[in-house]
C-alpha cells in the first residue's frame, strides 16, 4: 500500500509578510501576472505595486467572482500576452482557485496570496470549477501545489468576522472526513491512502479550532492580531489544507455541492454550507452524543450555520431537499468515501434531523 503526503512548495504567514511578495515572486520569474478579487484590484494592490515592480514586471487582472472554465480562459489568453514566467492570486478561494488553474493551463508556477482566512484553498493541488451562475461543476486535480502561499494577517484581520469564522466551517469538516477516510482507507486527493502525518494534522485542525476559535472571532471583530488569531488562520488555510488533500474528503463537502444546486444557497459562504454538512455527517454515521454536543455548541459560540434556515432554505420542501440528497450521492462524489454504504435516502434523513436538532437546540437556548 502507498500512502501520498501533499505540501504548498512554500508557507508563508505573518503580519506585513505581503511586503515579501515580489522578492518571493523572483523565484520563479521576472514577468508576474496577478490575478485579484475586485477590492485587491481597486484598494491594496495600488499601495503594494511600486514596491513590487521594483523587483519584477507585474501586470494585474480583475477576476470576475466565478471560478469557471470561460473566466479560466479569458486569464490565460491576457496572461500569454503579457509573456508572463508566474501567476498570482490574490483574494478569496474562487480567485485562488482560478489562479491555479491558469498556471495549469501555461504549465507556470503559481503563488496564492489569500486576502481572507474563509477556506482551505490556498495550499492544495485543486481548484473548484463552477458554472458561470455558481453552481459545482467539478473538481479540477492539479498535478502539484502552489509554489507559495503567502498569507499577512494584518490583511486577513481587516476582513469582516464572518469570513473568518466560515474558514472555521470548512475546517471543522478536515477531520471528520479524514477519519472516514483512514477507516476505509478511501484514497485522498491523489487518490492513495493518506499518511499518519495527514491524519494527525487534520486531528490538530479539529483541536485548534476547539481551543481557539471562539477567541479568534473575537480577535477579528476588533480587527487586532493576537495569538488565537494566528493559530486559527493557520488551521484554517494550512491544517485544513494538508488535512483536506491529503487526509481525504467524505460526506461533508459532498453535501456542500449538493446543497449548491438550489439558487437560495449560493449567496452564503462555503464554509458555511460545510458545516451543515458536518453537522449531517455526524448523524449520517452516528457519531456519540457528547462528539454531536461538542460540534453544535461550536457552530453556536462562533457563529456557523446549525440549521437549514440559517442557510436559506427555512422553507425547503422535502422534493427539494430530495435533490440535494440526489446530488450529495451522484456517481464520483467524496460521499461514498464513507465506511457505511450511503443512500440518497440516508442524506436527506441526516439533513432533516440536523435541521430538527439545530432548531430544538435554538429554542433551548433562549
Amino acid at each position: 500500500m502507498i500512502s501520498t503526503t501533499l505540501f504548498p512548495g512554500r508557507y508563508v504567514q505573518g503580519t506585513d509578510s505581503i511586503q515579501r511578495l515580489g522578492t518571493e515572486l523572483s523565484r520563479f520569474g521576472q514577468k508576474g501576472f496577478a490575478i485579484c478579487t475586485p477590492f485587491v484590484f481597486e484598494k491594496t494592490l495600488p499601495i503594494l505595486q511600486n514596491d513590487i515592480q521594483q523587483i519584477i514586471q507585474f501586470n494585474v487582472e480583475k477576476f470576475n467572482r466565478e471560478c469557471s472554465d470561460e473566466e479560466i480562459d479569458r486569464l490565460s489568453s491576457i496572461a500569454e500576452k503579457h509573456k508572463s514566467e508566474v501567476i498570482v492570486g490574490i483574494g478569496g478561494g474562487k480567485t485562488l482557485d482560478t489562479a491555479k488553474a491558469v498556471a495549469y493551463k501555461l504549465k507556470l508556477p503559481v503563488a496564492v496570496v489569500p486576502t481572507i482566512a474563509s477556506t482551505d484553498a490556498p495550499c492544495s493541488a485543486l481548484s473548484v470549477i463552477y458554472t458561470q451562475t455558481g453552481e459545482f461543476k467539478r473538481y479540477l486535480i492539479l498535478p502539484k501545489n502552489p509554489d507559495l502561499v503567502l498569507v499577512d494577517t494584518k490583511i486577513i484581520v481587516q476582513a469582516p468576522a464572518r469570513f473568518i469564522v466560515s474558514g472555521m466551517g470548512d475546517a471543522l469538516a478536515t477531520w471528520f472526513e479524514a477519519e472516514s477516510c483512514k477507516t476505509k482507507y478511501a484514497g485522498n486527493m491523489t487518490g492513495d491512502v493518506g499518511s499518519i502525518t495527514a491524519f494527525a494534522l487534520a486531528e490538530l485542525c479539529y483541536k485548534t479550532l476547539i481551543e481557539y476559535g471562539h477567541l479568534a472571532k473575537l480577535a477579528c471583530e476588533a480587527h487586532v492580531i493576537t495569538p488565537a488569531l494566528e493559530h486559527i488562520v493557520e488551521a484554517n488555510t494550512l491544517l485544513s489544507g494538508l488535512g483536506f488533500e491529503s487526509g481525504g474528503l467524505a460526506a461533508a463537502h459532498a453535501i456542500h455541492n449538493g446543497l449548491t444546486v438550489l439558487k437560495q444557497t449560493h449567496k452564503y459562504f462555503h464554509g458555511e454550507k460545510v458545516a451543515i454538512g458536518t453537522l449531517a455527517s455526524l448523524f449520517l454515521t452516528d457519531k456519540p452524543m457528547d462528539v454531536i454536543n461538542e460540534v453544535f455548541s461550536f457552530c453556536e459560540t462562533v457563529g456557523l450555520p446549525t440549521t437549514l434556515g440559517d442557510i436559506g432554505l427555512s422553507d425547503i420542501s422535502d422534493a427539494d431537499l430530495m435533490k440535494v440528497a440526489e446530488s450529495t450521492c451522484a456517481e464520483g462524489e467524496t460521499i461514498h468515501n464513507e465506511p457505511i454504504h450511503v443512500t440518497q435516502e440516508m442524506v436527506f434523513s441526516a439533513v432533516k434531523t440536523t435541521d430538527a436538532f439545530g432548531r430544538s437546540r435554538k429554542r433551548d437556548l433562549k
